[in-house]
């Protein structure tokens, strides 16, 4: 469920400045980019050999849509996406769609603002036919006709990372034909030859990457070549849709050893970094014999599981068999508690990241893009649970989408995601998530405004993010304001959290402007709670009783304890006691 335009734009500009910006000035600093990075055995390191953990965003959905990311739930190829709008709107805004789509979802303005905030990279997610015509399209079979738009765009982004101090990771995300059965991620068209269908289409693959490593050879602030994103193909048998069983993988090793060497012949220096079949994994067959060329890095992906280091004993022992680095190179969509535990796992262990994607029409990311009502409405209709606009109401809808909605200055911006990918994991201290400042006359604090930081350091809750192996929501089914492991809801009377268990709690810090004895409610429909203060635990209430307190000038410290009755929680009163009740 998407929020609506008023209700998520506003509250974030505070937010940002106030819990972000704090727990930025705590974080560690982050490696920028200066020259060339290199494999040197276990570690990618830079032209001084001082190791480079890469902190990274994938800037997922601009070069190449996934339906997801839109909204839609099936089918998400890109040029299926793009039928749907000829359907409504015709060719011709259909292809002005695509432009302001393509010059407005990832501007300088978005680079300054993740740099700002402390990644010190991004990864580039590129559509093949952004930079060259499908083989079907070639005047001349066999030849590859080249195409700016691709590269001049390319060639903007390194100079926006380039005034940042940030890295550029190259990422091939769709291949010529497509790379795999998972078919949005390379917006691979079925009924057509894939990747490894056709020779054309591999000899395309290759001279792009021959294209493209001319032309940034001697561009320091491309930090590597990521050759194929996530292939997932079964080589041996078509029951193994996605190549996870897959043991000889020889195509894949074939393609990969032939796309580095075209790339050698015209550029010696810059990293290449390879993926396993089985969406970026299985390694079986490409490097049983070792790798090829002397600055390789293994990129893997990780969704859905385990964060601690037994999670990752397959890729560690890939690093420890060939003494070769590693790189999470994509790795999201949870709650912030498994963003934070990931990257502690990952940076104990010299390994770098990229979280995917930078923004969406979802919450759990750095950015979202709020849609206007009228796309909504479209995406009813495509989802056939509304009737079909007309013309004039879906091109109103969708070009406000591309020129004015994915805009970074009309994106929500969500200081909790953030903080999770690079405070939280090396502090195990929470902090405010907003500034919760009581007034001499008293105050309230939102229940939902919780500190920052892991589960079990800003709050407990017993379903804190998903590890189950399929895609979820169940941290926060609502999706609503927040990304951590804490039930919001929202209806007629606002945010609240909802149906604590026994045992969770929520943490919030206070900045109290005069000392002295205070009445706690803590507000809501039901439930029994009991309240720490400053460490001091307090009696159990109902819920919407009052208590007295003790509060010190400046900085206290709130928990809120559910005890029975699940809890629904609105806010928290504080007021000066009266004589009486002192």
């Amino acid at each position: 469920m998407l929020l609506d335009r008023n209700s998520a734009r506003g509250p974030w500009v505070a937010l940002m400045s106030a819990g972000l910006c704090a727990a930025l000035m705590l974080a560690p600093m982050a490696a920028h980019a200066e020259g060339f990075l290199r494999a040197k055995g276990r570690q990618i390191v830079d032209e001084q050999d001082r190791p480079v953990i890469l902190r990274g965003v994938g800037l997922g959905g601009w070069m190449l849509q996934e339906g997801y990311m839109l909204g839609l739930s099936s089918p998400g190829m890109q040029h299926t996406i793009r039928r749907r709008i000829v359907e409504l709107i015709g060719e011709q805004d259909t292809q002005a769609f695509y432009q302001a789509w393509l010059d407005n979802y990832v501007t300088k303005d978005d680079i300054d603002v993740l740099a700002a905030w402390g990644f010190n990279s991004v990864r580039l997610p590129m559509h093949y036919e952004l930079y060259t015509l499908p083989v079907s399209k070639e005047p001349v079979p066999g030849q590859q006709t080249w195409l700016e738009d691709g590269f001049r765009r390319t060639d903007e982004l390194i100079a926006w990372a380039k005034a940042n101090d940030l890295y550029v990771i190259l990422d091939l995300h769709a291949a010529p034909g497509g790379q795999g059965n998972d078919l949005n991620i390379s917006d691979r068209d079925p009924s057509t030859p894939s990747l490894w269908d056709d020779a054309a289409n591999r000899d395309k693959m290759v001279a792009l990457w021959s294209k493209l490593a001319q032309r940034y050879r001697d561009e320091p602030a491309v930090g590597g070549y990521d050759i194929i994103n996530e292939p997932n193909w079964g080589f041996a048998s078509a029951q193994d849709k996605n190549g996870c069983k897959e043991t000889g993988n020889a195509p894949l090793r074939e393609l990969l050893v032939r796309t580095t060497a075209a790339i050698r012949e015209v550029d010696k220096r810059h990293i290449v970094i390879i993926e396993g079949n089985c969406w970026g994994n299985n390694y079986h067959g490409v490097l049983d014999t070792g790798p090829w060329d002397d600055n390789l890095v293994v990129s893997f992906h990780k969704y859905w599981n385990g964060t601690s280091r037994d999670s990752i004993k397959d890729q560690l022992a890939l690093r420890e068999r060939w003494n070769i680095p590693l790189w999470l190179g994509e790795t999201g969509e949870n709650s912030n508690d498994w963003f934070a535990r990931t990257v502690e796992t990952m940076e104990g262990e010299g390994i770098g990241w990229a979280n995917w994607p930078v923004k969406k029409l979802r919450y759990n990311n750095p950015l979202q893009v709020i849609a206007n009502p009228g796309y909504e409405r479209v995406l009813a209709y495509w989802e056939g649970k509304g009737p079909k606009p007309t013309r004039a109401q879906a091109r109103e809808a969708l070009l406000t989408l591309a020129s004015h909605d994915i805009h970074l200055r009309n994106n929500a911006r969500h200081p909790d995601v953030a903080d999770a990918w690079l405070r939280a994991p090396r502090d195990d201290r929470s902090l405010a998530f907003k500034p919760n400042r009581i007034a001499r006359g008293g105050g309230e604090v939102a229940a939902v405004d919780f500190d920052l930081g892991r589960n079990g350091v800003a709050y407990f809750d017993r379903t804190a993010s998903n590890e189950s192996g399929k895609p979820s929501t169940g941290w926060n089914p609502s999706q609503f304001y927040r990304n951590d492991g804490v039930d919001i809801v929202r209806d007629a009377g606002g945010l609240r959290v909802a149906a604590m268990q026994d045992g969770e709690w929520l943490k919030y810090t206070i900045d109290v402007e005069a000392g002295g004895a205070y009445t706690l409610s803590v507000r809501g429909k039901s439930g029994v709670t009991k309240a720490k203060v400053n460490g001091g635990i307090l009696a159990s209430v109902r819920v919407n009783e009052a208590q007295a307190v003790s509060l010190q000038h400046g900085r206290n410290s709130l928990v809120i304890e559910a005890v029975s009755g699940e809890p629904d929680l609105s806010t928290l009163s504080l007021r000066p006691a009266s004589a009486g009740e002192r």
